[in-house]
């Protein structure tokens, strides 16, 4: 089974086992009822003149489709329960990874600003990822483990497992967060001790650095639901090398090239539909004139400084 199912930690085997036994008896039932179905159209069909009989008051037929459907379900109950249950019960020597997850990136903190966009783990060690979400709803999903939890502002969840193959596998975010989705993946990589080690000590640390107050102004205004900051195209333009880029917009008066400055950066917040990038759409993004301040702006346009002069 585990060859067959590719089972990639130690709690894939239960849920196989659940799933398969509830696929098994979803088939069963339906080419039994199908053929039934079949046999009854020919056996009663009019050519035969055979009359249908109804009958009543079988009790061992009763009897039977109660207890045997009754047994069912509690097979399918307990196999269900013995294959979650272990995933709540965590070993108390578990390695703990801190999960951040946001549109649309996962990060994975090891802790003293350690931060990796792959998962790496130790092989036949127990991991304990403890799970946080930085805007919106996600569900983390490594399908080779059977692992799925949810992922939610303010609530603080966790998953575990026990890596039992070496490789690389594919980590998803289950649970809709936004336009960009389908994009928001991973790796875990489980590899020897010793190796794992090496990795981590060779690992810069990158974290643990206060966020600049004009990123979380964009966050707060769900700027990122729009634009990215890694370069991929979304619904508007991506803000990643924003400021002093050269672009083409289009106005009433027809195209123009512009230069992402300053006054260009206040303009597209204030009045967003007057100057757009061309190849994307006008009209998606509301103005902002009026309902940001003047120092939220200035603290914005000096993000996008920042960031250019980091490239």
């Amino acid at each position: 089974m585990e060859t067959l199912f590719n089972q990639g930690s130690n709690l894939a085997g239960g849920v196989d086992r659940a799933f398969i036994f509830i696929f098994s008896i979803a088939i069963f039932f339906t080419v039994g009822i199908t053929a039934l179905m079949i046999y009854i159209l020919v056996h009663y069909s009019r050519k035969k003149n055979k009359n249908p009989q109804q009958f009543s008051g079988n009790t061992k037929l009763e009897i039977a489709w109660t207890v045997i459907p009754l047994i069912i379900v509690l097979v399918m109950f307990y196999l269900g329960w013995s294959g979650f249950a272990p995933m709540r019960k965590v070993p108390a020597d578990a390695m703990q990874v801190k999960v951040i997850g946001r549109m649309w990136t996962w990060d994975f903190d090891y802790g003293n600003g350690k931060i990796s966009k792959e998962l790496v783990v130790p092989y036949q060690k127990d991991v304990k990822l403890n799970l946080f979400s930085a805007d919106v709803n996600h569900s983390l999903f490594i399908p080779a483990f059977r692992v799925k939890e949810d992922v939610i502002p303010g609530y603080n969840n966790y998953l575990w497992f026990r890596p039992i193959k070496k490789g690389t596998f594919d980590i998803y975010c289950s649970e809709y967060c936004g336009l960009a989705h389908s994009g928001m993946v991973a790796k875990v990589v489980v590899m020897d001790s010793l190796e794992f080690k090496g990795w981590l000590a060779n690992l810069k640390a990158t974290g643990n650095q206060p966020e600049h107050p004009g990123l979380a102004l964009l966050k707060s205004n769900t700027c990122l639901t729009c634009h990215s900051l890694d370069g991929s195209k979304i619904v508007g333009p991506s803000f990643k090398g924003l400021f002093g880029r050269k672009s083409t917009v289009v106005t009433d008066a027809g195209e123009k090239e512009i230069v992402a400055d300053e006054a260009y950066i206040r303009r597209s917040i204030e009045e967003p539909n007057a100057e757009v990038v061309k190849g994307y759409m006008k009209g998606l993004m509301q103005p902002y004139k009026g309902k940001i301040s003047e120092a939220d702006l200035n603290t914005i346009v000096d993000f996008f400084k920042s960031e250019n002069a980091k490239q």
